[in-house]
């Protein structure tokens, strides 16, 4: 675990509401909780948007990402949600150094947020892999309400280290699922889902939406690399009993043949009588669909309504899905933010025509303003039929000429974790817990 002595972790415990726009990014202030920013009008469902920061972290050494978050319906107060918030934490000296997960909740919709605390039930173990002892951490972890078993799950995936930390660039990995206890306020131990094959050595589900169907089994997007290729994409169908997660079958693979490291990060949702699939590509994000949840037509590469393409390249892009309306999350090129290592700053949000596959560009709006560190890492969580969030943290990490480099906070990044929340006005039918 994470020695705790060598960090300072900052929690609010009242609403901050950060106020930006892309030309005034660098302009904030804090607001009275009950001022929403100003709808942007556009397209339906219309929706206003507040901004929370219920901690941060950051000493130059250490700071927060992958935050995402799960419901514990009616568990919080006068019969609210609980939400339940996990984390990584990042040593910005390397690449990819998750040496923890903590967690947080909220049980008043984000007036107050405990502090966050290690999970036991997610620390690292020691696995002997090829004859060496080496530290297996948990990852791009991702909590989501499983309604027929009545469980908080959360899956992602395993990363193994060498001894002194780095990524070995031939490793397994696997799909790894917890479930979350309210009684203790703890996760439990993490487990491994199995996927039969060799061919399956190194796949996991790090920063993947699923579905959840009615019957309560689990379409799961899963992104695997096999021996000699560059990665591939496919859902599996899962089985799920309240404590184990099992693999049934998987439809399509998904495969990119370019020089890049292949298919990442699958985000899955169900709009109307059709399942989305978003992916990241090392060039572009790419979007496909599917009548049955598994096999997937043909992708193309997203677009704005008027031909151009997004701008979105090497990072997730992830659903917020509401009765009447389908939206996507992303980061892009073009807001004045070359600044920004992959240009993963700001956060956006815009409705997508369904059956064009096209992102509306008048209905783009900024989730969570730029400074300068990068948003690309983030979840999305549905609360209540009022209110979508999505959480995201600072990645006060980029890359200089053969360094890795802390972020320059001149912009005014300092390690937050934001909490951006959806209002809608008409509540969201489908919603159900």
């Amino acid at each position: 675990m994470e020695d705790k002595s060598n960090i300072q972790i900052v929690g609010i415990s009242r609403r901050e509401l950060l106020i930006g726009t892309l030309g005034a990014g660098l302009s904030w202030g804090v607001v009275n909780p009950s001022q929403l920013l100003a709808d942007a009008g556009g397209p339906s469902p219309k929706f206003e948007l507040s901004r929370d920061i219920p901690t941060r972290m950051y000493d130059g050494k250490v700071c927060w990402c992958h935050p995402r978050a799960g419901i514990v319906p009616d568990a919080g107060q006068s019969g609210q949600p609980r939400v339940v918030m996990t984390m990584n934490t990042l040593t910005v000296s390397g690449s990819d150094v998750f040496k923890a997960v903590y967690g947080l909740k909220t049980d008043d919709l984000s007036k107050t947020w405990s502090a966050p605390e290690p999970q036991e039930g997610l620390q690292i173990r020691q696995e002997t892999i090829e004859g060496v002892e080496r530290p297996v951490a948990v990852s791009d972890f991702w909590p989501t309400w499983h309604q027929k078993s009545q469980t908080l799950l959360g899956t992602g995936h395993t990363v193994v280290y060498s001894p002194d930390w780095n990524i070995p660039k031939d490793r397994p990995k696997h799909v790894v699922y917890s479930t979350y206890d309210p009684e203790s306020d703890q996760w439990n131990p993490w487990n491994k889902m199995e996927i039969p094959g060799e061919r399956f050595r190194s796949a996991g589900a790090g920063c993947t939406q699923r579905y959840d169907l009615e019957d309560g089994t689990i379409l799961l997007p899963v992104y695997y690399k096999p021996p000699g290729g560059n990665s591939h994409v496919m859902v599996t169908h899962c089985q799920f009993d309240g404590k184990n997660l099992k693999y049934v079958k998987h439809g399509n693979e998904l495969s990119i043949d370019n020089e890049t490291r292949g298919l990442h990060e699958p985000s899955l949702t169900k709009f109307q009588d059709k399942y989305f699939l978003t992916l990241r590509n090392d060039k572009k994000g790419y979007v496909t669909t599917s009548s049955d949840g598994l096999n997937y037509d043909p992708y193309q590469p997203w677009r704005f309504d008027d031909g151009e393409e997004l701008g979105n390249y090497n990072t997730q892009q992830h659903w917020v899905t509401h009765s009447d309306g389908l939206f996507l999350v992303y980061t892009r090129r073009g807001a004045n933010n070359d600044h920004v290592f992959r240009h993963r700053a700001p956060l956006f949000i815009a409705q997508v025509d369904p059956e064009k596959l096209r992102v509306i560009r008048e209905s783009e709006r900024i989730l969570v303003p730029e400074r300068g560190a990068r948003l690309g890492n983030f979840g999305v969580t549905q609360v209540s039929p009022q209110e979508t969030w999505v959480t995201v943290a600072e990645w006060m990490q980029t890359w200089g000429p053969n360094h890795i480099l802390p972020v320059d906070n001149k912009y005014g990044s300092d390690g937050s974790v934001f909490v951006a929340r959806i209002q809608w006005k008409k509540p969201n039918q489908l919603f159900s817990s």
